[in-house]
């Protein structure tokens, strides 16, 4: 077994005991820190999930591109609601070790010999069909080490409403992973709602088409339908960037960390590749800001090392990234050198020759070291000078995907270590900052997860309910939108959670209700603009229909 994704990397784990020395000096656990873990290893969430592709029973060749949907909309799901499915790179890393072609379709025998390669624990598997215009989707859960199948989850709608039938189709399966699930099926449902369907099924074959000329036209096509899809605009760099089409992929890694959170994998892994693609096309000074976004959160050895270069490229001193890049990796020969270049070039040169002797323990035939190697010597009488040597610093050009996320999923969790050993209050306040962090991209099943979690770390935290208030209207839950806002009110008044129930009330039809909350929201807010904007609506609804 490879212990591919969930168990890191010699590397790896070096660079998660370097991060973890950092913030274990901001803040030592607390004595509860042991059983909480105890907990958490206990959460049906951490149980790693591969999901396949679905088997079409439609026998309609023209619906084949489904298979391939309904994994990618259950993946993000899945991940969004705090569960731990893998990728689909994971899942064509696994099918290549094993010698199959990305386009194999898996017996149950197979599919478990590919979950044990990845060490998942549970598999998704389903099917769809397609009857007129409706659509049904089922899925089963299979136990890996149990060798158990659940029962079938099912799902019906409209073909054209695809992503909110298998929207539905996650809920149910999320209800049967953790019985004790408490995110509503609403959420799910408008956590797709701007997914426009003929966007999707174009990305959906941009990254399962085996022509890259086909791939980028139908990349193209996605996000000129939706501008706003970051998963695209993602393939769409990806394929530049191969392209060698540096300033296009720039600009599409781009859309990615400028409309997903900034701790998601794919942002990460976008800021990273946008940061090289600028290094590639002259622009130091942004490459250096992409770098820098990436390693706030991620100080991987590779991030660090071309900040470095970006840095140093602008005549700028970037000897402390190179010496972070050493320390969090040892092993990797270049970033010895790059240390020894950077302290060269300003006047250490002890410290040079000391990191360039490393390098050469790793890499001794390597022409252009042993030349710089010689230039540190002094002259003698038996060894004049030799001319001068002025060698770039390294970047690192290729990058290990999967140890990039499996970073991130590492950094979050001592992230959520982090939060644990707070005591309940301050984790519940840091949870509502991240949630509303969520909720002002719009990511609605992130949000209400986060700030459910609150409101369970401090029940009398109004901030908390204030937050699913929100997250329940934009979902349509207009009955949980409105006990929520009122449970805040009455731990802690407030204009936002006042608003909700105004907004609720005008789309009811109910202006002087309506007014009325607005009101009250001004009391507390009284230079709110939202406030006086929908009383000014309800005032106008009011009088058309008087």
């Amino acid at each position: 077994m490879l212990n591919f994704f969930y168990r890191p990397s010699r590397h790896l784990a070096r660079l998660i005991l370097f991060v973890g020395t950092a913030l274990s000096s901001v803040i030592a656990p607390a004595p509860r820190a042991h059983s909480q873990a105890i907990a958490n290893a206990a959460n049906p969430r951490t149980r790693i999930l591969l999901v396949l592709p679905f088997d079409n029973g439609s026998n309609q060749p023209n619906l084949e591109w489904i298979r391939e949907a309904a994994p990618e909309i259950l993946t993000s799901r899945l991940s969004s609601a705090g569960f731990s499915p893998l990728s689909r790179t994971d899942r064509h890393y696994a099918l290549d070790h094993l010698g199959f072609p990305q386009s194999f379709h898996p017996s149950r025998a197979t599919s478990i010999k590919l979950a044990q390669t990845l060490d998942a624990e549970s598999i998704v598997a389903g099917e769809y069909t397609v009857s007129g215009s409706t659509l049904t989707a089922s899925a089963r859960i299979v136990d890996v080490s149990r060798l158990r199948i659940s029962q079938p989850v099912t799902a019906s709608g409209d073909i054209h409403s695809l992503v909110s039938v298998f929207d539905t189709l996650t809920w149910e399966l999320s209800r049967q992973l953790d019985p004790a699930f408490p995110i509503s099926e609403e959420a799910f449902v408008a956590a797709g709602a701007n997914l426009q369907l003929d966007a999707f099924e174009q990305y959906v074959r941009g990254i399962s088409e085996p022509d890259q000329t086909e791939r980028i036209r139908h990349l193209q096509a996605a996000v000129k339908l939706n501008p706003s899809f970051p998963a695209a605009w993602m393939a769409l760099g990806r394929e530049d960037f191969a392209n060698q089409q540096y300033e296009q992929s720039a600009e599409a890694f781009a859309k990615v960390t400028g409309q997903s959170p900034n701790a998601a994998p794919d942002t990460l892994e976008a800021g990273f590749y946008r940061g090289l693609s600028l290094l590639y096309t002259g622009n130091y000074a942004a490459a250096e800001a992409a770098f820098t976004d990436v390693s706030r959160t991620l100080p991987l050895a590779p991030v660090l090392n071309n900040q470095g270069v970006a840095v140093s490229r602008q005549n700028h001193d970037a000897t402390a990234l190179f010496r972070q890049s050493v320390t969090a990796d040892p092993t990797t020969p270049d970033y010895h050198f790059n240390l020894a270049v950077s302290l060269r070039s300003h006047g250490d040169t002890n410290g040079a020759s000391a990191e360039l002797a490393q390098y050469l323990k790793l890499r001794p035939t390597d022409s252009e070291a042993l030349a710089l190697d010689a230039a540190l010597r002094p002259p003698s009488s038996t060894q004049p000078a030799t001319a001068p040597v002025q060698p770039l610093e390294r970047i690192v050009r290729t990058f290990d995907a999967s140890a990039f996320r499996q970073a991130a999923v590492m950094m979050d969790q001592m992230q959520s270590a982090r939060f644990d050993a707070l005591a309940p209050e301050q984790r519940a306040q840091a949870l509502v900052l991240r949630a509303r962090d969520y909720l002002s991209r719009g990511l609605l099943l992130e949000s209400e997860r986060l700030f459910r979690e609150a409101a369970s770390a401090d029940s009398r935290l109004a901030d908390a309910h204030e937050g699913l208030a929100e997250v329940r209207e934009r979902s349509g839950d207009t009955n949980g939108a409105r006990a929520e806002a009122l449970a805040s009110i009455q731990l802690k008044p407030s204009a936002e959670a006042y608003l909700v129930l105004a907004r609720i009330d005008l789309a009811a039809g109910q202006y002087d209700a309506a007014a009325r909350n607005a009101n009250f929201a001004i009391q507390f807010a009284p230079t709110s603009t939202p406030a006086h904007d929908l009383l000014h609506q309800i005032d106008l609804k009011r009088n058309q229909h008087k």
